[in-house]
């Protein structure tokens, strides 16, 4: 199985087709389930994947359409995929959540880690592929978050991978596309899109459009999106795992 750890916020954990609280059920072809392709749910079982695939975990906030199955199901059809394998996911993210809250210690961290952690020891054969991480829209409310947020990710980056033991575990991250500062959107942008850790990449979220709160990404622009988290996985990644 090629794991992938899902992290960050609720732009990863999905918004697509929610308003007013509530989800349309609208589930898009990319998105649809696949039998090779499996969920780590919240009382750590793997099941087959279905949207919203973060109901469980991201709970106080209703869940909808996010990047996790367009991108596994953009992977397991490539021909650059391993032949007979499947998907596994492993939603962790939660919504409204500033990078603080994912400093090493802390609830979400730890839960994150031991998710991984179990995920691989329940699937023989398992591997840790990348982890697909998408936040920093609450880290736009102060000059304060904004300025710390390169420190705070590139600390985050190094003790996930050094608590894995996997020192160059692959990280593909979003960048942005919406925030409550105009200033401090483009500072976290800016940080985002020149982290120069290696295996660390990013694509760039800026421009997809957005569903009527201004914040989260529509159904259709989380399928675009989880397209382009595969394709930079499927180029920079899958084709040397390490």
């Amino acid at each position: 199985m090629d794991i992938f750890i899902l992290s960050g916020q609720s732009n990863m954990s999905g918004r697509g087709g929610v308003a007013h609280r509530i989800w349309d059920g609208v589930v898009p072809p990319e998105a649809l389930p696949n039998p090779s392709i499996l969920r780590f749910n919240a009382e750590s079982q793997w099941e087959e994947a279905r949207e919203p695939i973060h109901t469980d975990i991201d709970t106080a906030k209703t869940c909808g359409i996010g990047p996790g199955m367009p991108f596994a199901n953009a992977v397991l059809g490539s021909s650059s995929s391993s032949s007979g394998r499947s998907v596994g996911l492993v939603p962790c993210a939660v919504g409204g959540t500033a990078i603080l809250e994912w400093e090493r210690g802390s609830n979400l961290y730890e839960q994150m880690v031991r998710r991984a952690k179990e995920s691989v020891a329940s699937s023989p054969g398992g591997v840790i592929r990348a982890v697909l991480w998408y936040q920093g829209e609450s880290d736009t409310d102060s000059e304060r978050d904004a300025d710390s947020y390169k420190r705070r990710l590139e600390k985050f980056i190094a003790n996930v991978r050094a608590d894995l033991g996997f020192p160059s575990l692959p990280f593909i991250q979003v960048a942005i596309a919406s925030g409550f500062n105009k200033l401090y959107i483009i500072k976290v942008r800016k940080v985002q899109k020149e982290v120069k850790l290696p295996n660390v990449a990013c694509v760039d979220a800026q421009g997809l459009p957005l569903n009527d709160d201004h914040l989260h990404l529509t159904t259709a622009a989380q399928v675009h999106l989880g397209k382009m988290l595969s394709e930079v996985y499927l180029h920079q990644f899958a084709s040397h795992p390490s």
